[in-house]
C-alpha cells in the first residue's frame, strides 16, 4: 500500500462535501455574515474554486452529481447541514477559507508535475463551450491501447489520472498499456476506485471500525477526525428485513415495523455515522436493494468533478457489487477491511487481472429469460476458470440483450467466480440512462466523454479486434429454460431433466447432489394440519417460493413475466396451496409501480406473492420462520423439503434450516413451482394443476411468451417511475427521520449494548509494527474438505437457540424472540466471534461424518462447540490453525470470515486454494494463508488434525518475499512445505503491522 503524503490529506477537505463547484470563480468567495451560527463541523464546507491549474489526477472522489431534474438538488436528509441556508455556508466557507488557500497553493505546485498534463483534453458540448477535461488515451498515440479491453482501459485510465511518482507512478502506467505481456506475469498495480458502496450488514462493522480507529487515534494523542472517508460513500439498509409476514396486503409496514423493533440500535448507529463522517449518504430501510439502487440511482457511469471528467468506478462490501458492470461501471465485491482503506483514500494494491473475451450471437428464443442465460453463462465460466479476471462481454449478440439482461449477468459473476462481468457502455447504456431518469444533459456529457476516450462501442462502426487472455462464446439460441441447485448455483438443471436429476439427487449419497434418502423411504408422505386444513409434504415438496434478490428483481421482464404466469393461472382457476410461504420483494419502488400500473399485481397477490418488503430477504436467509405445523411435519419426518428463489446464493443452509433443496430459478419458474407444490415434476408431460373447469392445466397453458412480456414492458415501465422513486428516497421514512443520534464525532460505546461493541482490535496499540509471527506447537482447530464458504465460516443466518451466541445473549437479558439475526448484530464482535463456524451444515472431519458447529478439543478429546474450543485453547496460551481443501473462503464477501477466526485465536489457515476476497481478508486480520503445494492436501500427506503444527517464518518481515516457500512440520515427525500467499509487498506490510486497520493508523498519524 501506498502512504498518501500531505497535500492529498488537505484534499479530504474539498472531498468533505457532495455540492459543486463552480470552474469560474478562480478563488474562494467569502461573504461576511455575523449572525452566521457556528457550522456543525468545520470541514463541512461549500466554495467556488477554479480547478483549471490544479492537478486533477489527485482528485479521484465525486460529488453528488446524478442528473435528475437539475444539478441542484434537495438537501441529502444524511449529511446533517441544510445546504439551502446561505448563514450556513457562508459560516463554514469562513471557516474553511485558510486551509483552502494553503490547498490551493500546495495544489498548484504541483500541478505543474504532473506527468501526463500533456494529455489533458476538452470534451466540447455540441452547441458550443465544454464539459469539462480528460486524461486522453488517444493522446498517448500508443497502438498497445486500441487492442486492450474495455474494462483494462478504465484501470489505466484511473492510473494516468491518478499517477503523482509516488503513490501511482509511471511504471504502473507502463504495466497497464503493456497489459498483454504483463497480465500472465501477474503484476501488481494500483488502484483508486472512485467511490464505495455498503450495504447495511457490511457496513455497521465498517462503521464500527471507523469509530473504532478514531478512539485508537485519540488514543494515541493523534486527530481523530483524520479517519474520515476521502471518497463518496454510498450505505444503502437493505439487508435488515426480514419475511416475518407474508401473504398479506399489510405486509410491508408490519415487517418494516418490526425490522425497525429489532434494529433500532444499528439503525440510529448507521444515522450517527451519516452525521459524524465527512463524505457519506446513508440510504434508509424500505428503499430497495443496494445493487438496484445503484443502478437505478447511484451509477454515474462519468463523473464530472469540478470539469475533469472520468470513469465511473466502484468497489463494495458485497460480492454482488458486479451488477453495476452491466452498467459500464467497473465495480466488484471487496471485503469491509479493504473497503476501509479505499475509504482512507489508500489506493487499492491488486494483481492486474487477465481478461476472458465471452462473444454472444444470436437471440434468446421465445419463453426463455435472462435468468435461464445467467445459469447457463455461470455454469460455462465456472468450467472454464476465471478466478481472478475480469470477464468481458462483446459480440452481436449484445445488442438483443437489454441493460436489465446485462446486469443480471454481471450480478452473479462471484457464482462464476470472475472478479467482474463487464459490458461495455454501448447505445443499450444510453438507453436505459435516459429510462431510469438521468438527464438529457448527463447522458450526453457521459456519450461524448466516452466516445472521446475510446471507451465507447459503437456497432455500427468497424470494430477494432481486442485482444483477451482466453475466448468463450455462446449462441443466444442455444440457451435454454433451466434452473441450479439443489446446493449449488452452478449446478445447472435444464428444465426438462429437472425430475430426473431430483430423483439422482434422492439416491445419491450426500454431497452438493445427493442427500441418499434410501428408496423405500422416497415416496414417503407427511400428513399434517394446517391451521384446520389438511395438508401433506413429500421429498421435494416446495415450503418457501420467493421472488427475491437484485439479480432478478431489477429487470423488468423477468418480474412482468412472473406476473403474467399469476395471471394466467388465475384465471384457469389455480392456487398455491396456503402452506407455502410465497413473497416478493422487489429490489425498489419502481418494480411496485411499475406492477400496478400494468394491472398485473393484484394476480400476484392472488397466488400469495404480497410484497413483504423491500430488501434482500429470502436471498440471504432472511426468509423468516415457516408456520410451526409445516416445520414440524419437516422435522418430524425428515423431509427434504425444497426452497424456490430467483436469488444468486442458494448453498446449504443459507435459504432456510429446513430446507435442504433450494433452486435458483427466474421469477416466473418461481411462480410456476409455487403453484405446482413440488419439484419432483416434469413440466413438458406432468399437469401442474387441475383447473376451474377439471380439466388439466400443463406449464404451457401459464407461460408468457416473450412477445406477451415486451408488450406490457413497453407499456408499463416508463422513466417518471424512476424519478419519482428516487426523489422521495433523499427524504427518508417518518420512522427513520424520527430516529435520534448525538452529535459528536467520537462515538459514546454502551458497554449493555448487544448490538453495538467496541472491538478489540486497537488494545494496547503502540506506534511500533508488532512484526510478523510464525505458529508454534499449533492445534488444529477443524479440518475441512472443499468448498467451504463464507457461509460455513462467518455467522450468517438465524442464531441457534442452543448456540454460544445465544447464551450470551440470554445471560444479558435478549429473549429468543429478540435474538434477530448474525448479520443484523454484525457491530457486535462478542456475538460474532461466538457465531464464526457456527453454521448447522458444517463438515468437520474431527466429527468423523458428524454435521454441525462442533469440533474436537484434541488435548481433552471432548466434542464441543467450536467457539467454546477455541476459547480454551487461547485460556491454555495454544495457537491454533485451520486445515482446508479448495475453494476455502467462496461465496460472499464477508469480513467476519477472517475476523471471527482471528477473534478465536486461529493463527493459519492451509488450504488447496482460497476464493480472492476472502485471501485477502485473511491476510487484513492478519491471519497467514499457506497453499499446500500442487497435487497435497491433508490427505495425501496424511494428516488426520490431531498433529500439532509449527509454521517457520522469518521474524523481520524484509527476509519474507510475496508468494515464497515456507516449511511446515507437525509434533509426529511429517515436514510439508506450502505456499505463503501473501501475493503483495502491501500485503506483507499489513502481515507486519498485525493487519490492514493498525497499519492505516499509523500511515495515517506520520503523515
Amino acid at each position: 500500500m501506498y502512504i498518501a503524503t500531505s497535500p492529498y490529506s488537505s484534499l479530504a477537505l474539498l472531498r468533505a462535501s457532495r455540492v459543486r463547484f463552480a470552474p469560474s470563480i478562480s478563488r474562494v468567495s467569502l461573504s461576511s455574515s455575523s449572525s452566521s451560527p457556528p457550522p456543525p463541523c468545520p470541514s463541512r464546507i461549500a466554495a467556488s474554486v477554479s480547478f483549471s491549474s490544479l492537478p486533477f489526477s489527485t482528485i479521484s472522489g465525486g460529488y453528488r452529481s446524478l442528473g435528475f431534474l437539475s444539478p441542484f438538488r434537495s438537501p441529502r436528509w444524511s449529511h446533517g447541514v441544510d445546504w439551502r441556508s446561505p448563514l450556513s455556508l457562508r459560516a463554514q466557507i469562513r471557516a474553511a477559507a485558510p486551509v483552502i488557500e494553503r490547498f490551493e497553493r500546495k495544489m498548484a505546485t504541483i500541478a505543474s508535475e504532473h506527468p501526463f498534463k500533456g494529455i489533458l483534453t476538452s470534451v466540447p458540448k455540441p452547441g458550443g463551450g465544454e464539459f469539462g477535461k480528460f486524461y486522453s488515451l488517444p493522446a498517448l498515440n500508443d497502438p498497445r491501447i486500441d487492442k486492450l479491453p474495455y474494462s483494462i482501459r478504465i484501470l489505466l485510465e484511473s492510473a494516468i489520472r491518478n499517477c503523482d511518482n509516488f503513490q501511482v507512478t509511471k511504471d504502473d502506467v507502463e504495466k497497464i498499456i503493456d497489459w498483454e505481456n504483463t497480465s500472465p506475469k501477474l503484476v501488481e498495480i494500483p488502484f483508486k476506485p472512485a467511490r464505495v458502496l455498503l450495504q447495511d450488514f457490511t457496513g455497521v462493522p465498517v462503521v464500527v471500525d471507523l469509530a473504532c480507529m478514531r478512539d485508537a487515534m485519540n488514543n494515541l494523542g493523534s486527530d481523530s477526525n483524520k479517519i474520515n472517508p476521502l471518497v463518496p460513500v454510498d450505505l444503502v439498509i437493505d439487508h435488515s428485513v426480514q419475511v416475518d409476514l407474508a401473504r398479506s396486503e399489510n405486509a410491508v409496514q408490519a415487517n418494516m415495523d418490526l425490522e425497525f423493533q429489532r434494529n433500532k440500535e444499528r439503525f440510529s448507529f448507521l444515522k450517527w455515522g451519516s452525521t459524524a463522517f465527512r463524505n457519506m449518504l446513508v440510504v434508509p430501510p424500505g428503499s430497495g436493494i443496494v445493487h438496484q439502487v445503484n443502478l437505478e440511482y447511484l451509477g454515474r457511469v462519468v463523473f464530472n468533478n469540478d470539469g475533469i471528467l472520468y470513469p465511473d468506478s466502484v468497489v463494495g462490501t458485497d460480492s454482488h457489487t458486479t451488477m453495476i458492470d452491466g452498467l459500464g461501471v467497473a465495480g466488484w465485491g471487496v471485503g469491509g477491511i479493504e473497503a476501509e482503506a479505499a475509504m482512507l483514500g489508500q489506493p487499492m494494491s491488486m494483481v492486474l487481472p487477465g481478461v476472458v473475451g465471452f462473444k454472444l450471437s444470436g437471440k434468446l428464443r421465445s419463453g426463455v429469460t435472462a435468468t435461464d442465460l445467467v445459469l447457463t453463462v455461470t455454469q460455462m465460466l465456472r468450467k472454464h476458470g476465471v478466478v481472478g479476471k475480469f470477464v468481458e462481454f462483446y459480440g452481436e449478440g449484445m445488442g438483443e440483450l437489454s441493460l436489465a439482461d446485462r446486469a443480471t449477468i454481471a450480478n452473479m459473476s462471484p457464482e462464476y467466480g470472475a472478479t467482474m462481468g463487464f459490458f461495455p457502455v454501448d447505445h443499450v447504456t444510453l438507453q436505459y440512462l435516459k429510462l431510469t431518469g438521468r438527464s438529457d444533459e448527463t447522458v450526453a456529457m457521459i456519450e461524448a466523454y466516452l466516445r472521446a476516450n475510446k471507451m465507447f462501442v459503437d456497432y455500427n462502426e468497424p470494430q477494432v479486434e481486442r485482444f483477451y487472455s482466453s475466448y468463450l462464446q455462446l449462441n443466444l439460441e442455444d440457451v435454454e429454460p433451466c434452473m441450479s441447485g439443489p446446493k449449488r448455483p452452478h449446478d445447472r438443471v435444464p428444465l426438462k431433466e429437472m425430475k430426473a436429476d431430483w430423483k439422482a439427487c434422492l439416491d445419491n449419497k450426500v454431497g452438493f447432489k445427493g442427500f441418499a434418502v434410501p428408496k423405500e423411504a422416497q415416496d414417503k408422505v407427511a400428513k399434517f394440519s394446517f391451521h384446520g386444513q389438511p395438508a401433506e409434504l413429500k421429498h421435494g415438496s416446495v415450503v418457501i417460493a420467493a421472488i427475491t434478490s437484485c439479480t432478478n428483481t431489477s429487470n423488468p421482464s423477468v418480474m412482468l413475466g412472473a406476473a403474467l404466469v399469476a395471471k394466467k393461472a388465475s384465471e384457469l382457476g389455480l392456487e398455491v396451496k396456503p402452506w407455502i410461504k410465497t413473497s416478493l420483494a422487489p429490489g425498489s419502488g419502481v418494480v411496485t409501480k411499475y406492477l400496478l400500473q400494468s394491472g398485473l399485481q393484484k394476480y400476484l397477490n392472488q397466488q400469495g406473492f404480497h410484497i413483504v418488503g423491500y430488501g434482500c430477504t429470502t436471498c440471504i436467509g432472511n426468509s423468516g420462520d415457516l408456520d410451526e405445523s409445516v416445520a414440524s411435519a419437516i422435522s418430524e419426518n425428515d423431509i427434504i423439503a425444497a426452497a424456490v428463489l430467483s436469488g444468486n446464493r442458494n448453498f446449504e443452509g443459507r435459504v432456510h434450516p429446513l430446507t435442504r433443496a433450494n433452486y435458483l430459478a427466474s421469477p416466473p419458474l418461481v411462480v410456476a413451482y409455487a403453484l405446482a407444490g413440488t419439484v419432483d415434476i416434469n413440466f413438458e408431460k406432468e399437469p401442474i394443476g387441475t383447473g376451474k373447469d377439471g380439466k388439466d392445466v400443463y406449464f404451457n397453458d401459464i407461460w408468457p411468451t416473450s412477445e406477451e412480456i415486451a408488450e406490457v414492458v413497453q407499456s408499463s415501465v416508463l422513466p417518471e417511475m424512476f424519478k419519482s422513486t428516487y426523489e422521495a428516497i433523499t427524504k427518508g421514512n417518518p420512522t427513520w427521520n424520527q430516529l435520534s443520534v448525538h452529535t459528536s464525532s467520537l462515538y459514546s460505546w454502551d458497554p449493555n449494548s448487544t448490538y453495538i461493541h467496541e472491538p478489540p482490535y486497537f488494545k494496547n496499540m503502540t506506534m511500533n509494527p508488532p512484526g510478523p509471527h510464525g505458529v508454534k506447537d499449533a492445534y488444529c482447530l477443524l479440518n475441512f474438505g472443499d468448498s467451504i464458504t463464507t457461509d460455513h465460516i462467518s455467522p450468517a443466518g438465524s442464531i441457534h437457540k442452543d448456540s454460544p451466541a445465544a447464551k450470551y445473549l440470554i445471560e444479558r437479558g435478549v429473549a429468543p424472540k429478540d435474538f434477530n439475526s448474525y448479520g443484523s448484530r454484525r457491530g457486535n464482535d462478542e456475538v460474532m466471534a461466538r457465531g464464526t463456524f457456527a453454521n448447522i451444515r458444517i463438515v468437520n472431519k474431527l466429527l468423523n461424518g458428524e454435521v454441525g458447529p462442533k469440533t474436537i478439543h484434541i488435548p481433552t478429546g471432548e466434542k464441543l462447540y467450536v467457539f467454546d474450543a477455541a476459547m480454551r485453547y487461547k485460556a491454555d496460551g495454544h495457537d491454533t490453525i485451520v486445515l482446508a481443501g479448495a475453494e476455502y473462503g467462496s461465496g460472499s464477501s464477508r469480513d467476519w470470515a477472517a475476523k471471527g477466526p482471528m477473534l478465536q485465536g486461529v493463527k493459519a489457515v492451509i488450504a488447496k486454494s482460497f476464493e480472492r476476497i476472502h485471501r485477502s481478508n485473511l491476510v487484513g486480520m492478519g491471519i497467514i494463508p499457506l497453499c499446500f503445494k500442487a497435487g497435497e492436501d491433508a490427505d495425501t500427506l496424511g494428516l488426520t488434525g490431531r498433529e500439532r503444527y509449527t509454521i517457520d517464518l522469518p521474524s523481520k518481515i524484509s527476509e519474507i518475499r510475496p508468494g515464497q516457500d515456507v516449511t511446515v512440520t507437525t509434533d509426529n515427525g511429517k515436514s510439508f512445505t506450502c505456499t505463503a500467499r501473501f501475493d503483495t509487498e502491501v500485503e506483507l506490510a499489513y502481515f507486519d503491522h498485525g493487519g490492514i486497520l493498525p497499519y492505516a493508523i499509523r500511515s495515517l498519524i506520520k503523515q
